[in-house]
Formats: C-alpha cells, sequence, structure tokens
C-alpha cells in the first residue's frame, strides 16, 4: 500500500515537473511576448522574466524591440534628368507595438523591405542627379517619411533611413570628371587673371614711385644684380645704364660751326683782320693777300 502511494507521488511529481517544464517561459530584456490563447490574443504584451502559459493551449509569441538594421538592395531607376543611377540604402526600425506587428502584418521586416524599395524607387526618379549626390540628407528625409507613414499602423517606427552609395555609368563619370577639370581650369585662369592685375597694379605705383626718384631705379638694378650673383652656375650679363650712354653721346659730338666761329678772333676797331694763311681781310669784307716774297704762301694761279 506504501508503495503504491510513492509511485503516485513520483508520478503526480514528475507530472508537475513535465508541466512547469512546459508552462514556463522566459522573456529576455530587449523582447515581449503577445499571448495566444486559443489563436485569440490574450492580456496584455507580456514584459520581461518568467511567464506561466498553460501548455497545449496558450501560445506565448516573442517579439525583439531592439533597433533592427535592414539594408536595402540597390535598385535601378532613372533620374529627372534622364540619367541612370543605382542607388541602395539603409533603414533602421524598431518595433513599439508588439501585438500590431503580429497580428497586422504577416513578416513586418519583409514588409518594411519592399516598401523601403518601392520608396527608393520613387525618391530616384523624383530627383535630379546633382540631389542625390550633393542633397541627401534631404532625400533620407523625404525617404523616411514615405517608408514611416504605413509602418505606423504595423506597430513599427522608422528611426532613421540612409542613402548609403550612388552608382554612376562610366560615360557619366568620365563626362563630370570633364566638367569638373573644366570648373577648376576656369577657376585658375581667373584667379591668374586677378593676381596679373594685382600685379600690375603695383607695378604701375613702383615705376611711378621710381620715376620721381630716379636712385631708386639703381638700387633695384643693384639688387636684382645681387640677386642674380648668388646662383653659382649662372651667367651674369650687366646691362649699361642709359644715363652712361646719355653721357657717352654727349662726350664724343664734335662742336658746332658756330662755336668754332665765335672761338675766331676779332678785332672791334675795324681794322684788318688776320689769318692763319698771311692774309688780311678789311672790315667791309674784302681780304687781301700777302706780298710776295714776305714769306707767305704763294698765290693760287
Amino acid at each position: 500500500m506504501v508503495e503504491d502511494l510513492l509511485v503516485a507521488v513520483a508520478a503526480a511529481g514528475s507530472a508537475g515537473v513535465v508541466y512547469l517544464a512546459a508552462a514556463v517561459r522566459v522573456i529576455k530584456q530587449y523582447e515581449r511576448g503577445v499571448l495566444f490563447r486559443l489563436g485569440r490574443v490574450s492580456g496584455d504584451v507580456r514584459p520581461p522574466g518568467l511567464n506561466l502559459v498553460i501548455p497545449f493551449v496558450d501560445r506565448l509569441q516573442k517579439v525583439n524591440m531592439q533597433i533592427v538594421t535592414l539594408p536595402v538592395p540597390a535598385q535601378e531607376g532613372i533620374t529627372r534628368d534622364n540619367v541612370t543611377v543605382r542607388v541602395d540604402a539603409v533603414v533602421y526600425f524598431r518595433v513599439i507595438d508588439a501585438t500590431s506587428a503580429l497580428v497586422k502584418v504577416e513578416d513586418y521586416k519583409f514588409a518594411v523591405s519592399q516598401m523601403a524599395q518601392t520608396s527608393l524607387r520613387s525618391i530616384i526618379g523624383k530627383s535630379d542627379l546633382d540631389d542625390l549626390l550633393s542633397d541627401r540628407e534631404k532625400l533620407n528625409q523625404g525617404l523616411e517619411l514615405m517608408i514611416d507613414s504605413p509602418a505606423v499602423g504595423w506597430g513599427i517606427q522608422v528611426d532613421r533611413v540612409e542613402i548609403k552609395d550612388v552608382s554612376l555609368p562610366d560615360t557619366m563619370k568620365r563626362s563630370m570628371a570633364r566638367q569638373a577639370e573644366a570648373d577648376r581650369e576656369r577657376r585658375a585662369r581667373i584667379i591668374n587673371a586677378d593676381a596679373e592685375l594685382q600685379a600690375s597694379r603695383k607695378l604701375a605705383e613702383a615705376a611711378q614711385q621710381m620715376a620721381e626718384t630716379p636712385t631708386a631705379l639703381q638700387l633695384r638694378l643693384l639688387q636684382t644684380v645681387m640677386a642674380v650673383a648668388a646662383e653659382k652656375n649662372s651667367t651674369l650679363v650687366l646691362p649699361i645704364p642709359v644715363e652712361l650712354l646719355h653721357f657717352l653721346e654727349r662726350g664724343g659730338r664734335p662742336s658746332p660751326p658756330d662755336q668754332d666761329r665765335d672761338a675766331t678772333p676779332r678785332h672791334t676797331d675795324g681794322g684788318p683782320e688776320q689769318h692763319t694763311d698771311g692774309g688780311s681781310r678789311h672790315a667791309d669784307g674784302t681780304s687781301q693777300l700777302p706780298a710776295p716774297g714776305t714769306g707767305g704762301p704763294p698765290p693760287a694761279p
């Protein structure tokens, strides 16, 4: 009799252990549990920790409440300015209502992925190529709004959407490279022209200053000679100053005829003037040759 009682107690204990093992559910901190009793949602969402369910009657479905990183496959489309591009993105979302995420949509991850792909293609068709390359923040906000609007009814909250990469055709890349090169060359020419203009203004001011003080020109010449002479492998050609050329030109020029006539001695008393050839000239302009035998040169035939 006692043995039968012990066997019954052991069997009951084993059944209790099996029941507890089947009824106990552990929910982690980042999860929430939705209890389905005979196919219907029963009660509120189960919090983290130890939870008991009725075996074979209740079914506890766990939902991850962490932020999910969902990569969006690259989508090919044509922009508003008729350029074919491939754009991929990434979506960050999390579940805020576990019951709606399980009841209102079959697979919320797949639903968010498909909605992100269609929204990305729509954004590509509405945007220009320059907006895709430079104004991504605005496109990210628009894409986030397009995905978040239907996801709210599923108990999903989209935290952020980022466009990762924009792939362009090779021909478009070469065209953009030529455009960028031409723009940089244009800016370089403008900068060089502006520098030349400023330099010409400064040189004009320097020339005006040197014209007022000629010594400054000589000092500048000496500074240039010193700068060139510092190089050992250079040949120095020293130009002759213009002032020295003017001086030499004045020194080698013959005296004017008026100066020679002024240097000839004249008599102021009206008497005859003596010449080097021995003749004399009267005041009335007539000349008289010396008499023969007086030592003068013979008269011309």
